[in-house]
């Protein structure tokens, strides 16, 4: 029997009051024509209003997919729950959640989007909820900020601390929507659901369980419907026994800006020679740099930035390969996309599930993360997740916490400071003007990783600059290695914000790295 609707038909069925749980990733599998209608709704009829959100992953972008934003009315949402929000230019008008959040108009949350899936994994089993160390000594912990976004979040805490077999742990309640909004390439009749055209299928199965088992609705948006037993059960990852609602939108983007590409969803595998490799500038010396630090056979994780280039550093060695990079939004392998398809993986060797990639993460499975940064405090900790002055430029931590909560090594790339202009010279590296922002500090805005905890149990951690990189050793800050042209007091401690050690063997960055050439590096 059909359960296709229309988008409006599906959210008719939404009441006020109701919990939802959307399953997205910025543009990737965002529902946004469920979400539009849903929006479209609320215009018409001042319902469904007092709404509660949970979206592990940013649901909808500044750049075409709106996600969220179609939604963030005011007196829609009540609260909201995110792993990460939509973010953009300093310069932009924040997107319409952000503008609810610092108008107090929510009560917003940042958790680690690892522990909302472990937390709709908890609803769906009818359990009480998770007990992880993820998140102890970071924003998250709530001897800190218990993730509160603002002040309305701030008195109404979800994050507690808990005493087990004589160990701190942090508990997070179970989360048990009464709505799941996802997101497939295919339906039959009976609702099952394929992810054939998609990069990922994130936590579409997770949140359908979540809401079925308590009770609720589960709405599917797909670009097709197929009759019914016309789909091979291997490729069914939602069966239609969990689905009530189909809405089809055949138009559906599977990125933002990009409205089919065969090679995001692994159905063909691009030639490597079709692959960009970054210009020669300070940040690519960046990104050789942190190459270098890796092993051949690791797996590897990455993330938004600088680190994002560094398989286009081994494509350029003729070293794709050596490692297998891991991504949270589930690929395992291939190439890792850039910007806009950030997220997505081109000659994937699989797609795994984001709940499964996450479980990976937190008990450092893997063997190395590539992160940036945008601060570096006294003690090693690192803030991704919050600018203070323009708040909505960063999306917050996403999958950071979860990383970087047992990650065995850690290796953060970024500027030295904020603003500088430079370029490469005969192998030397010239500071044509010094930046006015430093991102080494006394103590970080919100800490996103905690370096104090890194220390305590033991975590290999390295910073790498295009002027230096800093090791954190017993609990200090300590410059390794200064780029050929740079003059240590001047460019480098001068520079900081906050005293830093000199290794008694400090060397120069390899020469290499400086040269408009191939490295010939090896692992």
């Amino acid at each position: 029997m059909t359960k296709t609707r229309t988008a409006a038909e599906a959210v008719s069925l939404i009441k006020d009051g109701a919990t939802i749980a959307i399953n997205a990733s910025s543009g990737l599998l965002c529902p946004d024509d469920v979400l539009k209608a849903l929006g479209e709704r609320f215009e018409k009829d001042a319902a469904p209003k007092k709404l509660t959100t949970i979206h592990p992953i940013a649901t909808g972008d500044m750049f075409g997919t709106k996600g969220v934003d179609h939604i963030a009315q005011p007196g829609m949402i009540r609260k909201i729950i995110g792993g990460s929000y939509p973010s953009g230019p300093s310069n932009a008008e924040p997107p319409l959640i952000w503008q609810r959040i610092l108008a107090e108009d929510v009560a917003a949350y940042n958790l680690p989007s690892g522990v909302i899936f472990d937390m709709l994994r908890e609803g769906a089993a009818l359990r009480p909820g998770v007990l992880t160390k993820v998140g102890l000594d970071t924003f998250v912990d709530p001897k800190r900020e218990g993730g509160a976004m603002n002040e309305t979040a701030r008195s109404n805490p979800i994050v507690r601390h808990l005493d087990f077999e004589g160990e701190d742990w942090l508990y997070f309640p179970a989360l048990k929507p009464d709505v799941a909004i996802i997101r497939a390439s295919t339906a039959d009749e009976n609702g099952n659901l394929t992810f054939e055209q998609e990069g990922a299928t994130l936590g579409a199965m997770e949140m359908a369980l979540a809401a079925h088992n308590n009770g609720g609705l589960v709405i599917a948006q797909v670009r097709r419907v197929a009759e019914q037993g016309t789909l091979k059960p291997h490729d069914v990852k939602v069966p239609g026994i969990l689905v009530d609602v189909v809405v089809e939108a055949p138009d559906q983007l599977q990125t933002t800006a990009t409205p089919y590409d065969p090679a995001i969803s692994g159905e063909i595998f691009r030639p490597l020679s079709s692959f960009a490799i970054p210009d020669f500038n300070p940040g690519k010396v960046i990104a050789r740099r942190v190459a270098q630090e890796l092993k051949d056979g690791w797996a590897v994780n990455i993330g938004f930035g600088i680190s994002a280039n560094v398989p286009r550093i081994l494509l350029e060695e003729g070293l794709h390969g050596s490692v297998t990079w891991v991504i949270e939004q589930g690929p395992v392998g291939g190439v890792p996309l850039l910007d806009f398809k950030f997220g997505c993986a081109s000659n994937a060797e699989a797609f795994v599930a984001s709940p499964h990639q996450f479980s990976y993460f937190q008990a450092g499975g893997f063997d190395c993360s590539l992160l940036s940064f945008l601060e570096i405090g006294a003690d090693g900790s690192v803030n991704v997740s919050r600018l203070a002055a323009t708040p909505h430029r960063t999306a917050g931590a996403g999958g950071f916490v979860d990383i970087t909560a047992r990650a065995k090594r850690i290796i953060f790339s970024g500027n030295f400071n904020a603003g500088a202009k430079m370029h490469i010279e005969d192998g030397r590296l010239v500071i044509d003007r010094e930046g006015k922002i430093s991102k080494i500090v006394p103590e970080v805005d919100q800490v996103s990783f905690s370096g104090r905890r890194a220390t305590e149990t033991g975590q290999d951690v390295t910073y790498v600059t295009e002027r230096c990189v800093l090791k954190l050793l017993n609990g200090e800050l300590t410059v390794t290695e200064i780029a050929p042209g740079i003059d240590l007091q001047k460019d480098v401690l001068d520079q900081a914000s906050t005293p830093l050690k000199v290794s008694p063997e400090l060397k120069e960055m390899d020469a290499v790295l400086f040269r408009d050439a191939v490295m010939g590096l090896t692992l």
